[in-house]
């Protein structure tokens, strides 16, 4: 519960920084200047959406990295609405058995995962908070887990790029929605057609 109210909170506090575009969450960075727009939906597309040569993971296992990282940066814009882009992934591919485990990754916990996941989840998350953590030890125990080089990679990338991200929103202060059912919408439209597609002037 306090975590909801913590959730509600945060969104009734206003921007800090002037001069912002009247804008939700990451879509405040982007409409700075039209080429952040273009290159911070670029890097969203290239790590959870595109191939990555040599990769196993699906797009709902990096949306859930993503979502590991914003709660582990305590960014609720981006935990929650990479947490329903999970979600729609995962209703659209036929797993909705696997929709309550998104809320699981949203607590700093992995239970209920593969040791696969397990492992990049843990990985993900010691590079949000401390980026010299991960050591030797932790990317083998993702290799024996069954996860490739590129895997790793991948997690180190969406690690690195959602810290940064999270940044961006926490040092606005930018808007964000009091509840996580907030970005549903959003997230159809983000599992049919990727990141490439402006966010909305409505949007939440």
């Amino acid at each position: 519960m306090a975590r909801e109210q913590e959730r509600v909170e945060r969104a009734m506090q206003d921007p800090i920084v002037g001069g912002i575009p009247d804008a939700p969450g990451i879509a405040v960075a982007m409409r700075l200047t039209p080429g952040l727009g273009i290159h911070l939906r670029g890097i969203a597309d290239e790590v959870l959406v595109k191939d990555f040569a040599g990769s196993t993971l699906r797009r709902d296992q990096r949306e859930m990295l993503a979502t590991a990282v914003s709660a582990a940066n305590d960014c609720f814009f981006c935990m929650d609405s990479h947490g329903a882009f999970a979600t729609a992934l995962l209703e659209k591919d036929g797993s909705p058995e696997l929709v309550p485990l998104i809320d699981v990754v949203k607590t700093g916990s992995s239970a209920g995962l593969d040791d696969k996941m397990c492992a990049l989840l843990h990985i993900a998350r010691t590079l949000a908070t401390t980026p010299r953590g991960v050591t030797e030890s932790d990317v083998q125990a993702a290799l024996d887990a069954g996860a490739t080089d590129a895997d790793v990679q991948l997690a180190v990338v969406i690690a690195s790029a959602f810290s940064m991200y999270n940044r961006l929103v926490e040092g606005f202060r930018a808007r964000t929605a009091p509840t996580a059912e907030a970005y549903r919408e959003r997230a159809v439209e983000i599992a049919e057609h990727g990141y490439t597609m402006p966010v909305p002037a409505t949007a939440s």
